[in-house]
Order: structure tokens, then C-alpha cells, then sequence
């Protein structure tokens, strides 16, 4: 299952009427969202969302009923069992990662952000990013892990030639296995317009 229709399975049964409904299901062959509704006392609309969202996971099987003037349709499970997987590496891995050393990086130039040391003074704790002016000012805090605080810290400044996250890490000494949580923060930088790219 793909992350957002997971998200909109979530949505959905964590909606008060989510239990009652797939009782009804799992106890009648097929049911309308009307005939839902009046059953459990609630809107019929609130009923036929959650139907339709089901149906369109594939959770529920709908099928047009034409015994009345007006078609509807009528709800029923494929399975009393509901189970899905989620690939969290296909859908939220930085594809970046896969090439890490092409990306030549340095801090911008008037960049705006603020870096605060930890307390032995060898490695950045937080970085907060202002945008705006005036009294349109904004900050922003992040607050960082060891390893993106070691990163940055060795950061190339403005001036200075660009170095790849590879050998930044290198010089930082962080392990390869935090290259993909350094890789997120440089995205953030790079969208933020604190990190320049070669």
C-alpha cells in the first residue's frame, strides 16, 4: 500500500464511527450507506465518505443496486482481514543518496542562520534560519543530531571551495550509515537557501 492511501486508511478508522460500521459489515452481506446511517443514527454523508474512501482502498467492494428509481450502491468487505504493507525505502527514501558524492555544497553567502554550539564547542546542537524582514521576521529552529551538528560544523564556508557530503563527512568523521539523515538536513538548507550547490 502506498503511504498516503495509508494515511487515508488511518483517517478514516480512527473516526469514532469506524468500529460500528465494520460490524455492520463484517454482520450483513452487503449494506447501503443509507441503511447504515439510520441504523447507527448518524449522517448519512459522514457514512457514505467513510464507505467510499474504504471502496477506493480496495477494502470494500461496491456495487450499483438499481431495485429503487435511483441507483445506489451497496458496500461489502472482501475480507474480514485487512493488512497492508508500507515500503517506507520506496516512498520517503531520498533518491539523492544514491550519488551523494556528485553534489559539490558550501553555506551561502548573508545565508541567515544562526548555529548553536553544543557544550564542548565541537559540533553545532541547533541551527535556526531566518527569512523575512522587519516584523515579518521568521525563525526557524532545528534542532540537530550529533551527526548532522559534526557535519556542519565542518560546513565549508561562503568563501571557501565546495566539498561533496562525502568529504565533509570524511573531515567530520561521521559514519556513512548517517549519510541519508545528512542528506535530509541538506535538502532542507539547500531549500531554505542556506546551502549553495555547485
Amino acid at each position: 500500500m502506498k503511504l498516503n492511501d495509508a494515511l487515508k486508511f488511518g483517517s478514516c478508522i480512527s473516526k469514532t464511527i469506524a468500529r460500528d460500521i465494520f460490524r455492520l459489515l463484517l454482520n450483513y452481506r452487503d449494506i447501503s450507506a443509507s441503511e447504515a446511517a439510520s441504523r447507527l443514527g448518524v449522517h448519512i454523508q459522514t457514512v457514505q465518505d467513510f464507505l467510499e474512501t474504504l471502496a477506493e482502498l480496495g477494502i470494500l467492494e461496491k456495487n450499483e443496486a438499481g431495485e429503487r428509481k435511483r441507483p445506489y450502491f451497496r458496500y461489502s468487505l472482501k475480507s474480514p482481514v485487512i493488512s497492508f504493507e508500507i515500503n517506507l525505502e520506496d516512498e520517503l527514501k531520498d533518491h539523492a543518496a544514491n550519488s551523494p558524492g556528485e553534489m559539490g555544497i558550501r553555506e551561502r553567502k548573508n545565508s541567515g542562520i544562526l548555529f548553536t554550539t553544543s557544550r564542548n564547542g565541537q559540533y553545532f546542537s541547533s541551527v535556526t534560519i531566518l527569512t523575512g524582514k522587519g516584523r515579518e521576521r521568521k525563525e526557524k529552529r532545528i534542532n540537530l543530531t550529533t551527526s548532522q551538528g559534526k557535519f556542519l560544523f565542518n560546513l565549508p564556508f561562503p568563501e571557501a571551495d565546495f566539498l561533496t557530503p562525502v568529504e565533509i563527512c570524511e573531515k567530520a568523521e561521521v559514519e556513512n550509515e548517517n549519510l541519508s539523515e545528512i542528506l535530509d538536513l541538506i535538502n532542507e538548507l539547500i531549500e531554505n537557501k542556506v546551502i549553495e550547490v555547485k
